[in-house]
């Protein structure tokens, strides 16, 4: 049976077009290549054997409709392609091509909601469920996001963190359905996207903008009912590179606590920056021995230098919780009185 052209993979796709096409477009297409491109492809080709009957020209067409696609977006935006092609092709045919140019282009959703003031989006927003409210923030810039979360009340704002930790995808349609709603209420124009958003680094990005008060808040109304999530929260929002933008005084405050054994591995791979922070907060002494054994040590595996590195943040978000260490967030400094 003939090999449908959606069970080959782009780069199949590819070798078939251009072995369709012939030599002289193939030649024109790898002037555009890298060296490492026109070796896989130039691989691929090879493997392309015998061409089933019918084969070439479905991907010939696919392609077709991609470019077709790809001038009515450039003609007249998304919605416009979507429906020209829809006329075109079918509905079924249509979406499948608008996926495809969308991945291809990278076009970002509510795109026209990021060049909008975020007052005005929270006028709007903090009436609206909160999960259409964690949709729009999900694709938002995440200082934007940051403003508007901070201003919603109180009991929204841990269900809006919780259920963009929790997004994995959302369907085009449902994009599309909420991008025309806010598009209504805002008066403007955008571009939309069909891709994966949300998870636990976007509401971290989100919740590292924020003021601290703020944050605790949220975590600790999260805490009640997905201890996980925030335990997973806390751990992404300070790595252990970050420690180069703790001031000297809370720097020499962990140092004071961490275990040897931990520096010794979490050292072991880091950067020259943190080895000259972390070696100038220390005694000469305790540098010198720590570094001897780095030296000694050989090869590590990377699971135990992690732990190491978990540790230490750990550490830090302990002494920050109790008031110990100041950790700068956001853009802004923190004022100490």
């Amino acid at each position: 049976m003939a090999k449908q052209t959606k069970e080959l993979t782009g780069l199949q796709k590819v070798a078939v077009l251009l072995v369709g096409l012939g030599p002289e477009v193939s030649v024109e297409a790898f002037k555009q290549l890298t060296e490492q491109e026109i070796d896989r492809l130039t691989m691929e080709i090879s493997n392309v054997r015998q061409l089933k009957k019918g084969q070439t020209e479905q991907v010939i067409n696919e392609f077709y409709e991609m470019i077709l696609g790809q001038d009515y977006m450039n003609e007249g935006g998304l919605a416009y392609a979507r429906e020209v092609l829809e006329k075109a092709l079918g509905k079924e045919k249509a979406m499948d091509t608008i996926g495809r140019l969308s991945n291809k282009l990278q076009v970002k959703p509510f795109d026209f909601a990021r060049k909008s003031d975020p007052k005005q989006l929270l006028n709007i927003l903090q009436h609206e469920h909160p999960q259409t409210i964690a949709l729009v923030l999900s694709y938002l810039d995440s200082k934007q996001s940051s403003q508007i979360l901070s201003q919603l009340p109180p009991e929204k704002q841990a269900e809006v963190v919780r259920r963009i930790a929790l997004m994995e995808s959302t369907s085009p349609e449902v994009i599309h359905q909420v991008e025309q709603i806010l598009k209504r209420k805002l008066s403007a124009t955008g571009a939309q996207d069909y891709t994966a958003t949300g998870g636990v680094e976007a509401i971290v990005k989100v919740l590292s903008n924020v003021d601290r008060g703020t944050e605790k808040a949220i975590l600790s109304q999260l805490e009640l009912d997905t201890p996980e999530l925030v335990a997973e929260i806390k751990k992404r929002m300070f790595v252990f590179e970050d420690i180069v933008n703790l001031d000297t005084r809370s720097i020499q405050r962990v140092i004071r606590e961490v275990i040897d054994a931990d520096l010794i591995y979490a050292l072991k791979v880091a950067s020259e920056d943190v080895k000259d922070v972390i070696y100038r907060n220390m005694s000469t002494r305790r540098a010198e021995l720590i570094n001897e054994e780095i030296g000694l040590m050989g090869p590590v595996k990377l699971k135990d230098v992690e732990n190491a590195q978990t540790n230490i943040v750990t550490l830090i978000r302990s002494l920050e919780e109790k008031g110990e260490i100041i950790v700068a967030r956001g853009e802004g400094n923190e004022i100490i009185v």
